[in-house]
């Protein structure tokens, strides 16, 4: 919480929960990350939080962006970046798309199997294409699925199809784990791509690029370490594992760009219990999982919460959104302490949600109105 969000919440009349962002915040971030790895390009990861005035920043600072889709391209262009410092990192593309990429400039593509490979080719011939690999989150609070990547013993397969197709088999990429709070889990993934460069050196293919995804935290509950400490364990384990070879690297952080920046001021609709014996009081808000909380689900990320009453005696509370579906409870396996004195009414600030909330927001489920969104 920045004096300058307490500042414009002060400030502020208009009704409804609302997301308050400091770009200071933003800036400082990438500062950080610029100079934890000097020798790694920053590929923002739009989706994180795609507001234009973020994009505006952080394209004048020089920022590269990772983008899913070409409403995403067309929105980076639109804030000043030009196509060349665009990747297209979504390995599930229609085909359409890839051309209409390939026709704004877009010229490095991600994916993850050789049918992703063929598509590329015939949209967007000549392009580079990374591959991404599956590897260990283990540690990660938003662990990633196999939704996305291949085995790494697919991978040289995927890169030998893209080179024989006439496309450039630029490099790999992985992802550890969103929230990943163990600097040290990049090391096995590194490892895993040292093998793929060596193998495919030998059939005549060299590779150049490791994207080393993102994964990069921003402060929850619990303390995470600095951006300094991941930059150390990254450069470590490149050492390690390529020698003085070490290829060009790029990072995609999205959430420890932007989560630690925002703040959702909220309100308290209804304080109640399902019986007179219960110990557990239910704490209903005026946001929850369809109004930009998606990211509690499975009580995975809990943000840290702040009332005017902090400081007085606290019980144990189940937290709910709003909405008439029985999904829409944020906290109740376990209960979240909250001041016994907190009433309906109340305000409350939700901290570190400056990422995946406003795009996570329904365009009007239940009638209830996106997250209005203002950029300080």
């Amino acid at each position: 919480m920045t004096d300058r969000i307490q500042q414009f919440l002060r400030s502020r009349t208009e009704d409804g929960p609302c997301l308050v962002l400091d770009l200071e915040v933003v800036r400082d971030n990438y500062q950080a990350f610029s100079k934890a790895l000097p020798d790694t390009r920053v590929f923002y990861a739009v989706k994180a939080n795609p507001d234009p005035q973020v994009l505006e920043l952080l394209a004048r600072l020089g920022s590269c962006f990772d983008t899913a889709s070409v409403v995403e391209i067309q929105q980076v262009l639109a804030a000043g970046a030009s196509a060349d410092r665009i990747s297209f990192g979504n390995t599930i593309k229609k085909e359409r798309d890839i051309a209409r990429a390939y026709a704004l400039g877009v010229r490095l593509f991600a994916v993850d199997c050789e049918a992703e490979v063929e598509k590329i080719a015939r949209a967007a011939p000549g392009s580079r294409v990374f591959c991404r690999i599956l590897c260990d989150g283990e540690g990660a609070e938003w662990p990633l699925s196999r939704k996305f990547g291949c085995a790494p013993s697919l991978a040289p397969r995927v890169l030998e199809h893209a080179h024989r197709l006439g496309l450039q088999a630029f490099g790999l990429s992985f992802h550890v784990g969103s929230q990943q709070r163990n600097p040290l889990m990049w090391d096995s993934a590194l490892r895993s791509s040292s093998e793929i460069f060596k193998d495919l050196a030998e059939r005549g293919i060299t590779l150049q690029m490791v994207n080393l995804g993102g994964g990069f935290p921003t402060k929850y509950l619990r303390d995470v370490p600095a951006v300094k400490a991941y930059g150390e364990a990254i450069f470590h384990s490149l050492r390690k594992h390529f020698g003085n070879k070490i290829p060009e690297t790029i990072i995609e952080p999205g959430r420890g760009m932007v989560g630690n920046a925002g703040v959702i001021e909220a309100e308290v609709v209804l304080i109640s219990k399902k019986s007179e014996d219960d110990s557990v009081k239910w704490v209903y808000l005026d946001i929850g999982k369809f109004n930009g909380l998606a990211e509690t689900m499975d009580e995975m990320i809990r943000y840290p919460i702040r009332t005017a009453f902090d400081g007085d005696a606290c019980e144990p509370c189940v937290l709910a959104g709003p909405t008439c579906d029985s999904v829409d409870v944020l906290y109740e396996k376990d209960p979240y302490l909250l001041p016994i004195s907190l009433e309906i009414g109340s305000k409350v600030l939700i901290e570190g949600t400056g990422a995946y909330t406003t795009m996570y927001s329904s365009v009007g489920f239940n009638g209830f109105p996106p997250l209005k969104s203002y950029v300080i």
